[in-house]
């Protein structure tokens, strides 16, 4: 009788094991991410620190965030999409690829925060600014540009760097921009000289021609505020932050839950961390600006009311981002 008790409890203690070990596994979020690696993983580490829930994760630019979830659509590989410039997530939301989801706050999301269904809602924004190379400006008696038009001045003939208007959503959005302040076509042929003269590279990613900008390979770069401050002006590269004057546009990053992913739940409990208090203060160290109002802002970070912006359309550039980038693509032919 001792003998089969004992039994019993073995396996019942075996039994334990498996379930807790099978729940344990079971709580592995798979997310894409569209931040930076560095800054991806200090966020991710964090969450998984303070809920135990494992995430597997991979990076990618914001474009190839949606290029990725449009092509798994039929078996999708990941529950949450992390990140990216919310013109981005709208298109996803308008060819049916995000499931709706109001997050749990203790603030209320005000209506640029979200979609109308709750497809997709921010977390932080930022501006599109320009990042200058100072000992360049100087080596060449010039100033920081402070308007679109100076970024096609002779001094940076073949001398400026930013991404792929269909790869980056910061690209995406300086692209964008330029549209909504003259129309498609006036931006097409503006571009055309801007890519003839001016520009000396492309990159995937957003962020990565401030690093060029910062040890001379290129003078100026277009990226985000929020960006240049975090990746270039903190890092102690020699450069500075400049506005354009005629006006400039905006990002609200975004967060949304990919239609039919394997963890819907686990994804709408990251969602509803990276609006606490805790997640947000954690921008502070990446210069981002926090949606939450009980969140800290990093001193020096510039606030979108310290910018002039321009009425910019997040509905309208993400709805039209197909056919804005097949236009961009068929005349600048990359």
């Amino acid at each position: 009788m001792k003998k089969l008790t004992l039994t019993l409890l073995m396996i019942t203690i075996m039994l334990c094991s498996v379930f807790v070990t099978g729940l344990a596994a079971g709580k592995v979020l798979h997310i894409y991410t569209a931040f930076d690696t560095e800054e991806a993983k200090y966020y991710i580490e964090a969450f998984e620190k303070e809920t135990g829930i494992d995430v597997e994760w991979v990076r990618m630019s914001s474009g190839e965030v949606l290029a990725r979830v449009e092509a798994e659509a039929a078996n999708p590989q990941a529950s949450m999409w992390h990140a990216g410039s919310n013109t981005s997530h709208i298109n996803a939301a308008s060819k049916g690829l995000l499931e709706p989801y109001k997050p749990n706050t203790d603030f209320e999301l005000i209506d640029i925060l979200h979609a109308e269904d709750w497809a997709w809602t921010g977390f932080y924004t930022g501006a599109i600014g320009f990042v200058s190379n100072v000992n360049f400006l100087k080596e060449h008696n010039v100033k920081a540009p402070t308007s679109w038009s100076q970024l096609l001045a002779p001094a940076f003939e073949d001398n400026i760097a930013m991404a792929y208007p269909y790869t980056s959503g910061t690209a995406y959005t300086t692209y964008a921009t330029l549209i909504q302040m003259i129309g498609l076509e006036k931006t097409l042929d503006w571009w055309e000289e801007f890519d003839k003269h001016s520009i000396h590279q492309y990159t995937k990613s957003g962020t990565a021609c401030i690093a060029m900008v910062g040890i001379g390979e290129v003078a100026v770069g277009i990226a985000f505020s929020h960006d240049i401050m975090a990746k270039g002006i903190n890092k102690g590269y020699p450069v500075v932050m400049t506005f354009p004057e005629e006006g400039t546009g905006y990002e609200v990053g975004g967060l949304s839950l990919i239609k039919g992913g394997p963890e819907p739940e686990l994804a709408k409990q990251f969602i509803d961390w990276c609006y606490t208090v805790k997640a947000q203060n954690l921008f502070q160290k990446y210069n981002r600006l926090p949606v939450n109002p009980k969140a800290t802002v990093k001193e020096g970070s510039v606030t979108l009311d310290q910018v002039k912006l321009i009425d910019y359309d997040h509905i309208l550039a993400g709805q039209s981002k197909d056919e804005w980038v097949t236009a961009w693509r068929d005349r600048i032919g990359k």
